[in-house]
């Protein structure tokens, strides 16, 4: 689970303009990625974090094998992490892949939260994007509906020629109650929603992921497989939560290829997308 919070000003518009850093490098070799976690079925080279998380060192994460690096930007339509712009500089100065992710509300229309967040990300070619779509446990009725859903995945792709990741458990995804406060979507993701053309970014805490109907013939691309959230509970493989070095705790996340797949994927050499906008 990554989790909503409370609000906060975004900054300007005119952060678009802001210079933007280089895609990080390939390395000529590639740390040996951790272990304890699920075997066999992606790379273990990914965490994802946020403001809540406290950060020591970044080199101290690039060395414990760990490649890329998810960090949440913004929340609903005014708030952004206020230590997601130092943190960007931090991780990709250590050689880390960087990527955004937005924790989307009820309470703002999804074309004003997508502006907020490119607003604040301002991302190049290389910042991987991700629309966070789950129950939002601290104010449950100020979740994000499909609709809001499907109208920031649709602004971003106007506005970036890119589509985001979509964060979501197998439950919420297909219509079913999830979460502490038992919540439901009015509907489940559908086949045709532009939300399944993106590629998933799978929440399951358990050692075989349950893939949504959605995206029943595609699978996952990114499987956060353990939660730093102890109270809500990691899974079996929890304790890898607190195992990476420089950070006081993160989620863990696999990705489904190699690591030259992944840097491919991350700076967008993925190939064509097929977008039903």
């Amino acid at each position: 689970m990554i989790g909503g919070l409370s609000a906060m000003a975004v900054p300007a518009l005119a952060g678009c303009a802001a210079p933007q850093p280089a895609a990080p490098a390939l390395p000529d070799s590639v740390p040996p990625e951790p272990t304890g976690g699920p075997s066999g079925l992606g790379l273990d080279a990914v965490i994802d974090i946020s403001h809540a998380n406290s950060v020591t060192d970044f080199d101290a994460i690039r060395a414990c094998g760990i490649l890329g690096v998810l960090h949440k930007a913004t929340e609903g339509g005014d708030w952004y992490d206020p230590l997601y712009p130092q943190r960007r500089a931090q991780a990709q100065a250590a050689g880390l892949l960087w990527g955004a992710y937005h924790f989307g509300t009820g309470q703002y229309p999804g074309s004003q939260q997508a502006a907020a967040f490119l607003a604040t990300t301002a991302p190049d070619a290389a910042t991987l994007m991700a629309l966070d779509f789950e129950p939002n446990e601290a104010h449950p009725a100020n979740t994000m509906t499909i609709e809001q859903a499907e109208d920031f995945v649709r602004t971003v792709y106007q506005t970036t020629g890119r589509l985001p990741l979509v964060y979501t458990h197998r439950s919420w995804a297909d219509g079913d109650t999830y979460g502490r406060a038992r919540l439901a979507l009015d509907r489940p993701i559908g086949p045709d929603s532009i939300l399944a053309s993106c590629d998933l970014w799978l929440a399951d805490y358990s050692e075989q992921p349950g893939i949504p109907m959605a995206w029943a013939n595609r699978g996952w691309r990114f499987w956060q497989y353990a939660g730093d959230d102890y109270a809500g509970g990691g899974g079996p493989f929890g304790p890898l939560c607190r195992a990476v070095w420089g950070v006081d705790r993160c989620d863990r996340d696999l990705f489904q290829g190699d690591a030259g797949r992944l840097y491919r994927y991350w700076s967008g050499a993925a190939g064509p997308v097929a977008c039903r906008c």
